[in-house]
């Protein structure tokens, strides 16, 4: 195809030549001679150029068949190229229908896959938020252990297992379980080790801990012996600033040195102990009881005082009826009767001896002169021994009221403060809530106490008068029954 242009191309250069010679011989007639010759030379021209041109025509006509028949040999080679072609395009027309349902099917197959692929990702996600969750308690239940302060650190593995960032790994897992075990075991057992604690002072030491599992800890420090709390924000053990009571402190330091099997311990982790600091003593009650207490004080302090000088004289007018009877008895039955008043004389001192000698005076009179002489005798001896038993009473009857007193005294302070400021901070009133409350209490802890002590006291001296009308009665019989006289 290409020559065939080729010769297009030159027959079209000729004809334009040939137009422009056509157009240079019309020229007007009335050129002068010199142009006649020029147009002698340019039909000469022309006439080369037509030669030329023809020649290149025949040049061209060979060419053009010399290029047809090569064109019309390649043609069975073009076929056959076509016809392959077209078995190849058949070829890939089916190796296309055939991708074509590899696809659909592919497609049927990536969408199972992602539907898989969704559910294993939400199981996964699910488990890596079970993990998290569960080294997020491990953490909280780690940071409130009173095993951190023995041993320091253990929650840091769990910092980066609960970032979001992190995906738990199998390693992960096995460190929780093992810090998991670790605390597990360590709440079960009873230990003494070397810890650090801050004291009573605030001061960071070194002492020998009592671990009871999680639930108390105590230490020894020298003679000091307490109970320790876990701050849980500080991972330290801190000494309770109050001391536990003796007994504890005994029990404590008897265990911690092998000498005991038996220890206290605080199975609320601390809320018992702290009870001990809030707890306040009767003593340290008293000043929030307001001015009547002391009225109160004052009861108990001369009602003591009152309770302690009865029980001295008592014990001092204390006599055994039943020996000292049997003695006078038998050397009345012997007629020694000097020998009887030298033994009431001997217990002068005492009530019933002194009963009796007064009617010992009168055993050569009559029966009815004895027993009025002993009569006048025990109640002789009676107010002596009921001296202050009625001021007891008194005031075992003045002290709850007093109690009262104050009680009254606490709401109507209590009312005042509701009144000006309302109830809108309780700790206002707890002045005069306080003040009632001990009051009543003071009033009702003296009060029961002196008339435990006045019954008590009143029924010891009802039993010695009952002593001394008893006794009287057996010597005016052993007078006139022993000595043989008539009434």
């Amino acid at each position: 195809m290409k020559p065939i242009a080729k010769r297009t191309v030159k027959i079209s250069r000729i004809i334009s030549m040939v137009l422009f010679l056509l157009l240079v011989s019309i020229a007007p007639a009335m050129a002068t001679q010199d142009m006649r010759a020029t147009a002698q030379e340019a039909a000469r021209q022309r006439t080369d150029l037509l030669n030329r041109a023809n020649l290149e025509k025949q040049t061209a006509r060979e060419e053009a068949q010399k290029s047809r028949e090569a064109i019309f040999l390649d043609k069975k080679a073009l076929k056959q190229a076509i016809a392959q072609k077209k078995k190849e395009n058949q070829a890939l027309a089916k190796q296309n229908l055939k991708i074509q349902t590899d696809i659909k099917s592919l497609t049927a197959g990536e969408a199972d896959l992602r539907a898989k692929l969704a559910e294993m990702d939400a199981v996964v996600k699910e488990l890596s938020g079970f993990v998290r969750i569960s080294a997020k308690d491990l953490d909280t239940l780690l940071n409130h252990s009173l095993q951190s302060a023995i041993v320091k650190g253990r929650a840091d593995k769990l910092r980066p297992l609960i970032k979001a960032d992190k995906f738990p790994a199998m390693e992960d897992i096995r460190t929780m379980k093992d810090l998991l075990m670790e605390e597990i075991l360590g709440s079960g057992q009873v230990r003494i080790e070397q810890a650090g604690i801050i004291d009573q002072a605030g001061k960071e030491l070194t002492a020998q801990c009592l671990i009871l599992g999680n639930f108390t800890a105590a230490y020894q420090v020298d003679s000091r012996v307490g109970f320790l709390l876990f701050s849980d924000q500080s991972q330290q053990l801190f000494a309770l600033s109050k001391q536990p009571p003796l007994v504890m402190q005994k029990a404590i330091k008897r265990y911690m040195n092998g000498k005991a099997d038996e220890v206290p311990i605080d199975v609320s982790k601390g809320g018992a102990m702290r009870q001990l600091t809030h707890k306040l003593s009767l003593v340290e009650q008293i000043p929030k009881g307001g001015v009547v207490v002391w009225p109160i004080l004052g009861i108990a302090l001369l009602a003591f005082l009152i309770i302690l000088e009865r029980l001295l004289f008592l014990a001092r007018k204390r006599l055994d009826a039943a020996k000292f009877m049997k003695e006078l008895k038998q050397r009345m039955a012997n007629n020694e009767w000097e020998a009887c008043d030298m033994l009431l004389a001997a217990h002068g001192k005492k009530p019933l001896a002194r009963a009796l000698a007064a009617g010992m005076e009168f055993r050569a009179m009559k029966r009815t002169d004895m027993e009025n002489a002993l009569q006048e005798a025990i109640l002789r001896e009676i107010p002596p021994l009921e001296r202050f038993l009625s001021t007891l009473g008194m005031l075992a009857a003045i002290a709850p009221l007093m109690g009262l007193l104050g009680t009254v005294t606490g709401m109507i302070n209590t009312f005042h403060v509701i009144t000006f400021y309302g109830t809108s901070d309780p700790r206002m009133m707890s002045g005069g809530i306080s003040e009632a409350l001990v009051t009543t209490m003071l009033g009702l802890c003296v009060a029961i106490p002196i008339m435990l002590c006045h019954t008590l006291l009143s029924r010891q001296v009802e039993t010695m008068i009952a002593t001394m009308e008893e006794k009287a009665v057996a010597m005016v019989n052993a007078v006139f029954i022993l000595g043989n006289r008539e009434c």
